[in-house]
């Protein structure tokens, strides 16, 4: 399984504000570096027989224009694709919709980097309570099983994710991972109180209570 300091300390997490044609959007964006090729790590996000050995079990039409959707959480339509470097969909979950981008990129030192942004509506339900975690500890928890996923540590399906969250080293991941995002909150000028007090919150809510209210994965 994938080292829980190691893993919080190789992902890199941004919070802040994009314009869109809809509008003013939160952004939160989240990306690591992997010792894999440009390919593998798009084919590991965009191939259905792939994408359910380290997140969910997908179905749906996964080109452009095509409906997905993913067990037991979000589904959407792909607006954007050009592989294998980016795709763009929408990002349908409890009567919200936000949307998701996501971005390959080869290094030359032959590694990849895998960058997901999140854009949710500045009024989505659960940000003001939560903050960036809401969504960011959800793409943080996918990232352990896409890194376990592209490394020798094996397959992460749902039911061993499910399990690892539970246990002692998931339970201090979703900590971190909570404390981080609430870093990043801080960078992108929220008060440094508040952005805690979301952290906590978020904290609270993956390791015990509610699901926080909106589009985390």
């Amino acid at each position: 399984m994938i080292e829980v300091t190691e893993q919080v300390n190789a992902v890199r997490r941004q919070a802040g504000r994009r314009m869109l044609e809809a509008g003013e959007v939160h952004s939160v964006l989240i990306s690591q570096d992997y010792d894999a090729p440009a390919e593998d790590v798009w084919d590991a996000c965009t191939n259905p027989l792939r994408i359910p050995r380290w997140f969910l079990p997908v179905s749906g039409e996964l080109k452009l224009g095509g409906r997905y959707q993913l067990e037991g959480n979000a589904g959407g339509i792909i607006e954007r694709c050009d592989p294998p470097h980016s795709f763009a969909a929408t990002w349908e979950f409890g009567g919200q919709v936000s949307w998701i981008e996501v971005r390959v990129t080869a290094g030359a030192d032959g590694r990849t980097r895998l960058e997901i942004e999140h854009l949710a509506p500045v009024d989505a339900a659960g940000w003001a309570e939560f903050g960036p975690g809401a969504v960011g500890v959800g793409w943080d928890m996918a990232l352990v099983g896409l890194a376990s996923h592209l490394s020798s540590a094996g397959e992460m399906d749902p039911q061993r994710g499910v399990a690892w969250a539970a246990s002692t080293d998931g339970r201090r991941f979703i900590t971190l991972s909570s404390a981080r995002w609430g870093e990043a909150s801080v960078a992108s000028g929220t008060d440094a109180e508040a952005a805690r007090a979301a952290a906590q919150r978020t904290t609270a809510f993956y390791t015990g209570g509610e699901a926080p209210r909106d589009a985390a994965p």
